[in-house]
């Protein structure tokens, strides 16, 4: 179709031969030129959109639907025509572990402040502030001299009491002999085992006096009661120590074994008691609080007993071997538990994975260089890998790179179609080449 613009005649008021022109008083006037050229160009603008045919393909200016930096057009409108070059990887199968994470704080089984069980004067001081400490290593020593007089004094008194009872039952033999041939009165033979039964009394309750005190001599050492770490102490030699004192002697810790509280969402608490049913033991790790360092491999050790209305959440125990000491009592750490493995599922690299309005989705690369939009079903992730349930087959490429400049039915323009990289393949070619 012809359309043809006719240009307004722009009237000259100066001769073509002549530059410039005077006017009636005999002074030079200059050519109005810009104006006139102007309306031109519009005029010029006008009648190429005109002519222009309607619906032919354009790349657009920048920013614009089909043309650089701007949002995806109508297929093949990007780029004048052009393919886009993208990066690709083939859906290929493997084991993706399934994975809970959660933040967790590192807890101590046995935290134990040691406290003096006797009164007395603290003599000494046995341990150095952050020492490592077995079961039953000396502590502190309270000064035991008045529970070393009292244990004399209480053997003293076995010593009488025992010769009386003696001599009450010499007493009791003589008076059974005497009562065979009614010699003496009944009476006085039920007071003399009545005499001897009273003596034996008084001996066990001298010997448990005895005893009272060499248990107060073993309290004058005061020992540690479980294997860690001790704090720092909570009282100077010198000073009079009780057994009502609230801080104690000095506390002790103990770090290896240790333990990790975390909690999950209920949500998960089916799947997880399910795997604890079939007596699975499930590996626990712990990474630091930026996530990027492992401190401790761990396994599960309990649940709760109950789930916390509050937060929706359930604490979990996880024990460490901390020979090492990498976890330390109250810190924050990650928690990674791996709850199961999926074995031979579909995977695809996770950055082919896109999300929008279709949902999950991922750009198929079909066998005439255009790419078909296919909606998935996604599991796991782990490693850069993500499984896929649903919408992909062992084999089909995906593309991995340069899909935010895609839509439906997009031509594609591969770097390298001899490379026909698997999900498998591609992180030991990336580890190789760390440049591609």
């Amino acid at each position: 179709m012809d359309k043809r613009v006719e240009l307004p005649k722009i009237p000259d008021e100066t001769p073509a031969n002549e530059p410039h022109a005077p006017d009636e008083k005999g002074r030079v006037r200059p050519r109005r030129v810009l104006p006139w050229v102007l309306l031109a160009v519009a005029a010029g603008a006008i009648a190429l959109f005109a002519l222009r045919p309607h619906g032919a393909p354009s790349g657009g200016p920048a920013g614009f639907p089909g043309g650089p930096g701007g949002p995806p057009g109508a297929p093949g409108a990007m780029g004048g025509g052009q393919a886009q070059a993208v990066g690709v990887a083939a859906a290929a199968t493997g084991d993706v572990p399934v994975r809970l994470s959660s933040l967790g704080t590192v807890t101590s089984l046995a935290t134990v402040t040691v406290k003096s069980q006797i009164s007395g004067y603290l003599q000494s001081i046995n341990f150095r502030e952050g020492q490592h400490v077995k079961k039953g290593d000396v502590l502190a020593q309270v000064d035991p001299r008045q529970y070393q007089v009292a244990l004399k004094q209480y053997q003293g008194q076995v010593v009488k009491d025992k010769a009386l009872l003696d001599n009450a039952r010499l007493d009791l033999a003589r008076y059974q002999r005497l009562a065979k041939t009614d010699s003496v009165a009944q009476q006085t033979l039920d007071t003399a085992e009545a005499t001897v039964r009273e003596y034996e009394g008084t001996v066990l309750t001298d010997e448990a006096q005895v005893d009272a005190q060499q248990l107060n001599l073993t309290y004058c050492r005061i020992v540690s009661p479980v294997d860690g770490r001790v704090g720092l102490r909570q009282v100077d030699v010198g000073n009079y120590v009780t057994a009502s004192d609230t801080d104690g002697v000095v506390v002790v810790t103990e770090t290896d074994p240790i333990s990790v509280v975390f909690t999950l969402p209920e949500d998960d608490l089916r799947r997880l008691n399910q795997r604890l049913a079939s007596g699975a033991r499930l590996q626990v790790v712990a990474y630091d609080r930026a996530g990027e360092e492992k401190l401790a491999d761990g396994v599960l050790d309990t649940v709760d007993n109950q789930i916390d209305t509050t937060t929706g959440t359930v604490k979990l125990r996880a024990l460490f071997k901390n020979a090492d000491g990498a976890l330390f009592p109250n810190q924050f750490v990650n928690i990674s538990l791996l709850l199961d493995t999926l074995h031979g599922a579909v995977t695809i690299p996770s950055e082919a994975v896109q999300t929008g309005t279709p949902g999950t989705f991922v750009y198929r690369v079909n066998d005439n260089q255009t790419v078909s939009l296919r909606k998935i079903r996604t599991g796991a992730a782990a490693d850069g890998h993500t499984a896929v349930l649903a919408g992909l087959a062992v084999g089909d490429r995906v593309v991995i790179d340069g899909a935010d400049h895609l839509s439906d039915g997009s031509k594609i323009r591969l770097p390298n179609p001899s490379v026909d990289e698997t999900a498998a393949q591609r992180p030991a070619r990336a580890k190789a080449s760390p440049q591609s």
